[in-house]
């Protein structure tokens, strides 16, 4: 996650059990980070303690006058639900990331913005918040520019809507229930009416006729 996710506020430790690491590596990742405890100890004073599952992701940054010192005066979003908010989504997340670049002959930079095409007007507060190597995996994977972006962008997506595979699978658990109901309820439909289908209607001639 990098720095520019000034505020993912619904992810939690416990969140990613499953999704990018097992429940005894993020339990060991939170014990990493100190976090002041809501409950005052026995005197009344706060306290930090190692981090919890249940403690959410720590910012960037202590408090949002930080964030923008950080940013040139621009305080960074939160980038919860930016893979929506935003025409292409992750494509849009990934060019913007790896998008930086010198401004072309003639493009005027005011003091402290930076080029990015991929941005509206072209001109960005943000500086650059990614570049090779920022990061080591622990897999021995490369960390290109275009690798953590792509790592980035994903995970933004997967922070906009993280209950996205567990609804799938409940949609396909509800069409297989309700295709067995349709099959179960033709056929009984088949059995109780069959007999009005195959029947044969007669008649008996009288002397009238």
């Amino acid at each position: 996650m990098c720095a520019t996710c000034h505020s993912v506020q619904s992810i939690h430790f416990r969140n990613l059990v499953g999704v990018t690491h097992t429940k005894k590596e993020l339990e060991a990742l939170a014990a990493e980070i100190d976090v002041v405890d809501a409950e005052p100890n026995d005197e009344g004073e706060a306290f930090e303690r190692p981090g919890k599952l249940s403690d959410p992701l720590p910012k960037p940054y202590a408090n949002d006058e930080a964030g923008r010192a950080a940013n040139a005066g621009a305080l960074p979003p939160d980038l919860s639900l930016m893979a929506k908010a935003r025409h292409g989504g992750v494509d849009y997340i990934f060019a913007l990331m790896t998008g930086y670049t010198d401004a072309p002959t003639g493009k005027v930079m005011l003091p402290g913005l930076y080029y990015n095409p991929y941005f509206s007007g072209g001109a960005i507060a943000m500086p650059p918040p990614l570049m090779d190597g920022s990061v080591d995996f622990e897999d021995g994977t490369p960390a290109t520019l275009t690798q953590c972006a792509k790592d980035v962008s994903i995970f933004l997506n997967w922070a906009a809507e993280p209950e996205h595979d567990e609804r799938k699978l409940q949609g396909f658990k509800y069409l297989l229930c309700l295709g067995m109901v349709a099959a179960i309820t033709g056929y009984y439909k088949r059995y109780r009416w069959s007999i009005f289908k195959t029947r044969k209607i007669s008649y008996t001639k009288t002397g009238r006729d």
